[in-house]
């Protein structure tokens, strides 16, 4: 519970808001980076460094965007649930939840590169080919669709997943996934937001909330699950794997609440969100943590056990390029670092309520995120970007590029700053925590 008992006396009428300049100088800051960085990017994504530096920008561009995403969308997760589930304990957080998941639909900006085609062509091998088919065909006036059978570079496969994998319908879906989902949390947040000023608070808010959410659950669902297909699976469209949801999702719904403990945190460092927010949600968050380090193993180990014994050709690929050329020291490092390591320093409950012992902690996640989606997304690189540029040579393709660590830190501060500024701007534009909200006193008091 929190240090005192908390009454009604201790929930400041307003609520609490950060205070204008408090955060302004580290927004501009994350605003002049992202800007900067964008400007710096622009070349590189359209070709002017040469093809080398395009293709190997673009997964760094790709690896960015899709890092800071699965945050956002983590965020949906956790708002999502809280409402459904009717948490009590959670209304003290549930503003940060909000803020976290509102990043979400603005996370379309810096995903526009992708629907460039000079940087498709790197980073999604079907996609050329279902342009040289479209060529062929307008050429021997055979449909697109069959020209992909029958057209100069036969791919059956290919063909026989065309009512999913064709340009159209990606388009369609990478454009209607952001709205789908924005709109969501958009909605939920405005319903918290309002109570905020609402004269007579009541239940009604909570019901809607908890009602919408129903709804929200599955658009939330098919929103990952199809982003996280539609930009890292088909890098290798050969590839088949029917637990690749689940497998994204466990990391972002952790790294998600990482997120939301840090940010707590600072706010109370700052002098905020004392009243309501205390050790015990600490532990609670620390267990939620704990719960889906435990369950992002579980996926990981059955997606890996499974698929290596059915011995599949389409299923192992996955692997068979991670356990190549120095990528199986990765693998390996995620074993330990990101399941071993974290079960034990979490599985003790005195330490989930320790700020300083969880601030590490929430890092240390957050770096192992780094290391699992480097892991998902650059495996692919050299080969891709090698068999653009040399289509003659087949066998000279590399699974390491050289300097394109350089990109992928440009990449990654650049969207990380965009992502850090807008979040700072959600915090700041409404009250920190629902004060409001008829639950706000069982939350402050929650015991466990």
């Amino acid at each position: 519970m929190a240090h005192h008992l908390v009454t009604s006396a201790d929930i400041p009428e307003e609520g609490e808001r950060l205070e204008a300049g408090r955060l302004k100088k580290i927004r501009t800051i994350c605003l002049a980076v992202a800007v900067g960085g964008g400007l710096l990017s622009a070349p590189a994504l359209f070709g002017l460094f040469g093809q080398g530096v395009q293709g190997s920008f673009s997964f760094s561009w790709l690896y960015g965007f899709f890092f800071f995403a699965t945050l956002a969308m983590g965020g949906c997760f956790w708002t999502l649930l809280h409402n459904v589930s009717n948490s009590g304990w959670g209304v003290s957080v549930r503003r940060v939840m909000e803020n976290v998941g509102f990043v979400f639909p603005w996370m379309f900006i810096p995903m526009l590169p992708l629907l460039l085609p000079e940087v498709q062509k790197f980073l999604f091998e079907w996609m050329p080919k279902h342009r040289e088919a479209a060529e062929y065909a307008a050429q021997y006036g055979e449909s697109a669709k069959y020209g992909l059978h029958h057209g100069p570079k036969t791919d059956h496969l290919l063909y026989v997943k065309y009512w999913y994998l064709n340009l159209d319908f990606w388009y369609v879906r990478m454009i209607a996934y952001f709205p789908l989902l924005g709109f969501t949390i958009y909605f939920l947040r405005k319903l918290s937001v309002d109570q905020d000023s609402d004269p007579n608070p009541g239940t009604s808010r909570l019901k809607r909330a908890r009602w919408h959410s129903c709804w929200g659950v599955p658009v939330f669902a098919v929103v990952l699950t199809f982003l996280a297909i539609d930009v890292v699976k088909t890098l290798d469209y050969k590839w088949f794997s029917t637990m690749w949801g689940v497998y994204v999702f466990a990391g972002s719904a952790l790294n998600a609440m990482a997120v939301i403990i840090l940010i707590t945190i600072a706010l109370r460092r700052m002098g905020y969100l004392k009243n309501v927010v205390g050790p015990e949600h600490d532990h609670l968050m620390g267990k939620l943590v704990f719960a889906f380090t435990v369950f992002w193993a579980y996926i990981s180990f059955d997606q890996y056990f499974l698929y290596w014994y059915a011995n599949i050709t389409e299923e192992t690929r996955y692997f068979i390029l991670r356990n190549t050329a120095g990528w199986n020291y990765v693998s390996i490092v995620l074993v330990f670092g990101h399941f071993v390591a974290p079960f034990l320093l979490l599985i003790r409950q005195d330490l989930k309520r320790r700020n300083g012992y969880m601030i590490v902690i929430a890092c240390y996640l957050l770096f192992m995120h780094m290391i699992d989606l480097y892991h998902m997304i650059m495996p692919e690189r050299g080969p891709s970007v090698t068999k653009v540029l040399h289509p003659d040579s087949p066998d000279s393709w590399s699974l390491w590029l050289n300097m394109s660590g350089v990109g992928d830190v440009v990449a990654f501060v650049t969207v990380g700053c965009f992502f850090v500024y807008i979040l700072l701007r959600n915090l700041g534009s409404a009250a920190l925590y629902p004060h409001r909200d008829p639950r706000i006193l069982e939350s402050a008091n929650v015991h466990n």
